[in-house]
């Protein structure tokens, strides 16, 4: 039997060498895509490779996110040497095929099983654009859906050994998760979950076990959070209330899952909301039923309960907490599970329930053809994506718009223009440092105003001004000019400009 799934398990290697020639295809013009994100995890990385100190380039702790992914990128940095700006294609290449070859495996295992669902739905996450951009950027992502996964498969372990072996790996894999991504409290909460809904657990047993496997996963957020607050006095950096209502939130969420499933932009309005209870619904209703059953132990069943659990925290995540608007990055660790928890249904159909071989065939037929339309639309829209980029790299700070700005040039070639002891701001301090290495301060936000009135009273500082990257979020140059004269040094029109505030232009103040 292992020789067979062995062999069986082939097209899993296929199609994780695909996936990886897929990402080196989409960074080939320009390297892996840079994001502000990004600038912050290799600058942490940076810093902990040469200096031992997780410090980003703004100069301060990294408490924004978690500390493992850059350790993981300053841990190949120290031992490639290579930067990971350079290095970022080939690691993503190779994570996102040890992803793809490990859905396989879990999919040549499922309660029910067909080598022609496995192959139709390796074939839909290879080309899941939603996957392809994640694993085209340097974003802990990567990491992050790799190691839920890997989770899914531990935690079955454990539930088919009832080993605590088992469960304490599990835990140490949602661990880790946490300190990857915040967000990883949805690893914790799925085993957690099941935990608590055992029934094959005498009460005694589901205590140590819940008791041991919590205190084993929650131990490295707690550690994490606990070294942000004696670095900041805060556990994740200011944090900011919503300002999105529930309803709203479930309407942004119900946009990606139209994305996802190809609908026209047009109809977004009329159909995400909708959309977001039926898919919330129909996964609720899944997991009710399966714990009804007693069978929580199926691989599919395990990332059932983690796609409900990631997607409803998200949700109700935003409604209390600012960051982005619900998009396809932030919800791209459900795109695996959701289409799992989607069509892994009827197999289980097909098992229990009796067809003659003429209704057997027909929703074979049925459900090939459904497939091979989502995938089509997934090629169309990787193509169109490519199409776009191949001729000037990903969007961000490696594109060409950016790489061959006047202003970034111009930063680029004249990095000691700034006098020394001087403080440099800007509106996006992550670019100044990408383009050119210059550490600066980003303008103060709207949200504190005490930080404004610490802003105001700096006697004579540079302003970098990317015309382009303007944040609502902080005050603008309109802000500063209203209250500061500015001398512009370095004119760039629709670019930007670089302007410096003189006590002398402001009455010596």
């Amino acid at each position: 039997m292992p020789k067979s799934r062995s062999f069986k398990n082939i097209d899993s290697f296929i199609a994780a060498i695909a996936g990886f020639f897929i990402i080196q295809l989409y960074t080939a013009y320009s390297g892996i895509g840079v994001s502000p994100d990004s600038i912050m995890y290799a600058s942490a990385a940076r810093s902990l490779a040469d200096e031992g100190a997780l410090i980003t380039f703004n100069g301060l702790p990294l408490v924004d996110f978690p500390v493992f992914y850059p350790s993981f990128l300053a841990a190949v940095m120290f031992i490639t040497g290579v930067d990971p700006f350079t290095y970022g294609p080939v690691l993503n290449g190779i994570m996102f095929g040890s992803l793809l070859y490990l859905c396989g495996w879990i999919m040549q295992r499922f309660t029910s099983t067909s080598h022609l669902y496995k192959c139709l739905v390796l074939v839909a996450i290879i080309l899941s654009p939603a996957l392809l951009q994640i694993y085209t950027y340097l974003w802990s992502e990567t990491l992050f859906i790799l190691l839920s996964v890997v989770f899914i498969i531990a935690f079955r372990k454990y539930m088919v050994t009832r080993s605590i072996t088992w469960l304490l790996i599990a835990a140490c894999i949602a661990a880790i998760s946490t300190i990857t991504r915040y967000a990883g409290v949805t690893i914790i909460g799925t085993g957690g979950f099941i935990l608590l809904f055992d029934r094959n657990l005498d009460i005694k047993k589901k205590i140590i076990h819940i008791l041991n496997y919590g205190l084993v996963a929650c131990s490295l957020l707690l550690l994490n959070l606990m070294r942000n607050a004696l670095l900041t006095k805060t556990m994740t950096g200011p944090r900011e209330p919503s300002l999105t209502p529930f309803s709203e939130n479930v309407y942004y969420f119900g946009t990606v899952m139209a994305e996802w499933l190809h609908f026209s932009p047009n109809l977004y309005p009329a159909v995400s909301s909708a959309l977001a209870w039926i898919v919330l619904l129909a996964l609720i209703g899944m997991l009710v039923y399966q714990l009804i059953k007693g069978k929580m132990s199926a691989y599919e069943n395990i990332a059932l309960s983690f796609a409900l659990i990631y997607g409803l925290f998200i949700i109700i995540s935003s409604t209390f907490s600012r960051y982005e608007r619900i998009n396809p990055r932030l919800l791209s660790p459900m795109v695996i599970p959701l289409i799992w928890s989607l069509t892994g249904w009827i197999l289980t159909a097909f098992k229990n329930v009796r067809f003659d071989q003429q209704k057997r065939q027909l929703i074979n037929w049925a459900f090939s053809l459904i497939m091979l339309v989502f995938i089509a639309n997934e090629a169309y829209a990787d193509w169109d994506r490519h199409h776009d980029q191949k001729d000037y790299g990903n969007p961000g700070y490696t594109d060409d718009t950016w790489n061959k700005s006047k202003f970034v040039v111009f930063l680029e070639n004249n990095k000691h223009i700034y006098k020394p002891g001087i403080p440099i701001y800007s509106d996006a301090n992550e670019a100044a440092y990408f383009t050119s290495g210059i550490r600066c301060k980003n303008l103060p936000h709207r949200f504190f105003p005490n930080k404004i009135a610490e802003f105001y009273k700096v006697p004579h500082y540079y302003l970098i001004w990317f015309e382009q990257l303007e944040n609502p979020e902080l005050i603008n140059l309109e802000h500063v000019m209203q209250r500061r004269k500015l001398l512009k040094l370095y004119d760039f029109g629709e670019e930007g400009a670089i302007y410096e505030m003189k006590p002398e232009l402001n009455g010596g103040k």
